[in-house]
């Protein structure tokens, strides 16, 4: 299995995240999206791999390509069920998807690099796109802070699929100067995630990319 990859994006964190909770052996194929001609991830290579040119990619151990985080974590989640990253109560599953879907769908989106482009494209200066990022983020975490359990990891004692697309996020909140201090629940969660060996080896400065 290989795991096309950037050690800094956070979509990429989620997946590997999931891969070593499930214990999963992969080979990390960086994908430098910094590079003077707009990044690996622009060029004719990798866009035959993913023609949206983002990371992550995953190629199956069949040899499948697979792309977008969450369809690759669902992939994994069916494909090896032994270290199950979601509950076996449906109304659980939703919930636990939710949480997912909120940072996927609802925050990643608003500061991912090709926003922030667009962004400065239109004339917005730094101080407009941190308030801008830290609009979003703070409302997407504010909700999944009422939406998590009291105790242990977002929805019990053991880490699943919300904790994968949480703690990436927390990442990008500290990149970008977001205050965490309002969310109690998800800071709970941040020094459970930190102790966790799949959590560390995940980690954006534990990458074979990494400056």
């Amino acid at each position: 299995m290989e795991l096309y990859t950037y050690y800094r994006s956070t979509a990429s964190y989620r997946v590997r995240i999931a891969l070593a909770l499930k214990c999963l052996d992969f080979t990390a194929v960086p994908v430098n999206l910094l590079l003077p001609a707009g990044g690996a991830n622009r060029q004719p290579e990798y866009l035959a791999i993913n023609p949206q040119g983002r990371v992550p990619a995953f190629r199956t151990g069949e040899g499948a390509l697979l792309i977008q985080s969450m369809a690759i974590i669902e992939y994994l989640e069916e494909r090896y069920p032994k270290v199950p990253l979601l509950s076996k109560d449906l109304a659980a599953r939703a919930h636990e998807r939710a949480v997912a879907s909120i940072v996927a769908c609802d925050i990643h989106p608003l500061h991912n690099s090709s926003t922030q482009s667009l962004l400065r494209q239109w004339g917005n200066d730094e101080a407009k796109l941190l308030g801008w990022i830290g609009h979003w983020i703070s409302q997407g975490l504010g909700a999944v802070e009422q939406l998590i359990g009291d105790a242990g990891f977002c929805f019990g004692e053991r880490p699943g699929m919300a904790d994968a697309f949480l703690i990436p996020q927390l990442y990008a909140a500290e990149r970008f100067k977001v205050p965490l201090a309002a969310y109690p629940r998800i800071g709970r969660v941040a020094k459970l995630a930190a102790r966790h060996p799949a959590f560390m080896q995940a980690h954006p400065a534990n990458q074979p990319d990494t400056p």
